[in-house]
């Protein structure tokens, strides 16, 4: 039929047309009998009672080691989970434990495929992580049921791995992030080795083909090594993998290609043997690399091990169903026995399925492993790769130095990045083990470069950068520096992440899953905090220079505003003084997403420094020198929120004194956009009354936003007399045009907010309404003419952005 599946199990790929000679690249091992006969029973009995119990977890409640026949009470009411991938994750879960057991190895375990939790919660119980962590889940029969009976139900545990996963850094269904975030959790961990194990769907994607280039990124005399593993089972949910059709040629040459030394494991017969030599191997290979880095003698262009592990789709399970190849198969991906509850062929295959395991080989009565399962187990606790520290508990409290050394002069005009450049120098010299800046665009052009007065880039495969131990990655792929990021944080440490504003969105669903795996994480007993994901946008649409339509998008703050309150920060710093503050606090915090919005171009500094930490700590205030007396008894109240847009607000109060002298206007700045949330919906929103007394109870306010004007609008929902509300932001205007005329094209300039302000004053003091449709027609003139010089000189009035004065 058109359209149907190819069903046969796992068919060799068709041959490439490379030459024979090409597979010399890869590595060639003699591993027949390289295990003892205890050391390979040991593998096998572990493996065995891994895959027993993941597959019982996947359709039992009850009869949980199958001591009777299978009734269809036993089977739960819905099959959830995945089977496919499962196998060759507790293969490799297993050799990982033989070799930190006979060599003392400190190893995490980095899982990419999506639903591999039923493997990884198996070996976690079997290595009695689980109720060091979950108390009732014991390593006896009673915790073997809950963990069986609760998966994949009401309660359970999901079927991706997650944050309440002992051991887990990574999120289970992010596909294509684990490589990434692998290699970040070894930086700056000199003795640590991630296994992280690649599945051939998730080498699809794009993040995982740039993230093999991070072996160029990491420098062996300081930080650890990714042991990585392509597992190529050859399908995906319906459809064969790209690596699944590719000869073992063809994936020699990619991965050599990319840098790395090939080992290839695909001998069934011999898997055991073959894989305990190859992991072995592997790590010869980077402790080569290390050791020759750490004795002054670094090799240059090291080749990394990478091992591709080829074994069927959802090995050992049931051969085939109702005529179709399961085994080797797509139909190997979720549950190979979809009608087992139903129908009673299938429920017969179930249990002659599960009895090959042989459970009463491998559990003791009272449904403890025996002795042989758990003997390949590392004797010491935090050894096991379930309660490795660095995955829970290993947060490094960051030192910042006091921002207002770093103050500028209150009334002259700077540029927050460069000011924060210069803080940020003398960060990376108070830490220069436990913090990182991941930059897809170059500090250069974000203007953070006094960085680089005194770390270099860590670009190993650049001779000048090589061996120099710099504290800032700069790689082209948003995804891989949102990876780095992730892993690096959540092993302890604090990283930094500048990107043009328009890019962001690139990470955004990286970015919301992550604050996810932090909810979770956080809702557990056991995992403490761990450093926040912090954001800097730079280059915006205000002042995109000569980029043009398409480099103007802030919606990533749209992205953080979504995120569960208790999480979302959004920082728009008006002046450099209040950006050093926001990214001082920033570094410090915990647990959160910390989203700080900015300009590199010089612009007013409105506040000294101490005003500067007043201002910040309140999230918002009124600004007494821009607003008639000070403030008091407004007509209207005119808002900004952003660096460049809050200037117009305040040249707009400045013409208004000269144009209309008998309105009355109260400025105010938000730099915590957070505030402006409805009493109690987010931990810094203001209370109803403190909200009234920025804002007054009924007068007109018009807010000057730097984001979308929708996010505003959401933001403010459930306040109080919203309808004296207006605003404007940002509004899909804009082209390679000047700075101002951005602001006439999306009505934010001073003369939008000018006529707004009028409009709204004229509905409460007579004097401005009998002028007020003279007012604002002559306020549109200006901004007519302001557009008629742009369009004939190509440039803004060369005093446009002058620090506006008042009388």
């Amino acid at each position: 039929m058109p359209g149907q599946q190819i069903s046969q199990p796992n068919p060799p790929p068709e041959p490439s047309q490379l030459p024979e000679d090409v597979l010399q690249l890869a590595v060639q091992l003699k591993t027949e009998g390289y295990l003892s006969e205890d050391e390979l029973k040991a593998v096998q009995s572990f493996r065995r009672a891994a895959d027993y119990i993941t597959a019982a977890m996947i359709f039992l409640k009850d009869d949980i080691l199958v001591e009777r026949d299978i009734t269809p009470e036993d089977i739960k009411p819905r099959l959830l989970g995945h089977w496919g991938t499962c196998p060759g994750l507790s293969l490799v879960y297993a050799h990982l434990n033989r070799i930190i057991r006979k060599t003392d190895l400190d190893a995490l375990y980095v899982v990419g495929p999506g639903h591999g939790a039923p493997a990884i919660l198996a070996c976690l119980w079997l290595e009695d992580s689980m109720s060091t962590f979950l108390p009732d889940i014991t390593r006896d029969y009673a915790g073997l049921k809950r963990l069986i009976s609760k998966f994949s139900a009401p309660g359970g545990f999901p079927s991706h791995i997650n944050a309440e996963t002992p051991g887990a850094i990574h999120e289970g269904g992010e596909l294509g992030y684990a490589l990434s975030v692998s290699f970040g959790a070894i930086m700056d961990n000199p003795d640590l080795v991630v296994c992280c194990v690649v599945g051939d769907g998730e080498a699809e994607t794009g993040p995982t083909a740039t993230a093999w280039h991070a072996i160029k990124y990491i420098d062996p005399a300081e930080s650890g090594a990714v042991l990585p593993l392509v597992h190529v089972n050859g399908f995906k949910i319906s459809e064969r993998t790209i690596y699944g059709v590719m000869d073992d040629k063809e994936i020699t040459c990619l991965f050599s290609g990319y840098g790395y030394q090939v080992r290839i494991v695909s001998d069934l017969a011999n898997i055991d043997n073959d894989l305990a030599a190859s992991m072995e191997w592997g790590l010869a290979e980077i402790k080569k690399i290390q050791q020759a880095a750490r004795s002054g003698k670094p090799i240059f262009k090291p080749r990394w091990p990478v091992i591709i592990l080829r074994t069927p789709k959802g090995l050992g399970g049931p051969k085939e169903v109702n005529g179709e190849y399961i085994e080797g198969s797509f139909h190997a991906h979720q549950v190979p026995l979809p009608a087992a509850k139903t129908d009673e062929n299938e429920r017969k295959m179930l249990q002659q399925w599960l009895r090959s395991y042989a459970p009463q080989e491998l559990f003791n009565e009272d449904g403890t492993p025996r002795p042989e399962v758990v003997s390949i187990i590392p004797e010491r606790n935090g050894k096991r790769l379930g309660q490795r520290p660095e995955a829970y508990d290993n947060y490094v409290q960051i030192k910042t130095p006091e921002w207002q050394q770093f103050g500028v002069e209150k009334g002259s005009q700077q540029s927050c990045m460069k000011t924060t450049g210069q803080f940020l120098k003398e960060v990376t010299i108070e830490n220069p083990k436990s913090f990182r800046i991941f930059s897809p665009d170059e500090l250069v052009s974000n203007k953070l470069d006094a960085v680089l007065d005194t770390s270099g880039r860590n670009f190993q495969w650049d001779p000048p950068s090589s061996g120099n131990g710099g504290r800032v990655i700069e790689i082209l792929s948003e995804h891989t520096c949102q990876g780095m990021l992730q892993g690096y944080t959540l092993t302890g440490r604090t990283g930094l992440f500048p990107s043009y504003e328009a890019f962001l969105g690139i990470v955004q669903t990286m970015m919301v899953q992550y604050t996810k795996f932090v909810k979770m994480g956080s809702e557990t007993k056991w995992r403490q905090p761990c450093g926040s994901l912090n954001y800097i946008e730079t280059s915006t649409w205000a002042r995109q220079e000569h980029n043009g339509f398409s480099h103007q998008n802030p919606a990533f703050i749209g992205a953080v505003l979504n995120l569960k309150p208790k999480f979302a920060r959004v920082y728009l710093p008006p002046d450099a003084n209040c950006f050093l503050s926001t990214v001082a606090h920033c570094l410090r915090a915990k647990n959160y997403v910390n989203l700080m919005v900015g300009s590199k171009q010089p612009t007013p500094v409105w506040l000294s420094p101490e005003e500067a930490d007043k201002h910040c700590i309140a999230g918002a205030s009124v600004w007494k020198f821009a607003s008639t007396d000070e403030g008091v008894d407004p007509d209207v109240v005119l808002v900004g929120a952003g660096v460049e847009v809050t200037f117009e607000v305040i040249a707009a109060a400045a013409l208004l004194r000269k144009l209309v002298p008998a309105l009355r206007v109260r400025i105010v700045n938000v730099t915590d956009l957070m505030i402006l949330a409805p009493s109690g919906s987010h931990p810094h929103s203001l209370t109803d009354e403190a909200f009234e007394t920025l804002f007054t109870k009924d007068k007109s306010v018009h807010f000057n936003y730097h984001g979308y004007p929708i996010e505003l609008k959401g933001l403010l929902w459930g306040r109080p007399n919203l309808d004296r509300i207006s605003m404007e932001g940002y509004n899909e205007e804009g082209t390679t045009t000047s700075p101002f005329d951005m602001m006439l094209c999306n009505k934010t300039s001073r003369f939008d907010v000018a006529i707004a302000a009028i409009r709204g004053g004229a509905r409460v003091n007579p004097k401005v309404a009998v002028e007020a449709h003279e007012l604002a027609a002559y306020v549109r003139h200006l901004a007519q003419k302001e557009r008629e010089y742009i369009l004939e000189n190509g440039k803004d009035h060369d005093d446009m952005f002058d620090t506006p004065k008042f009388a």
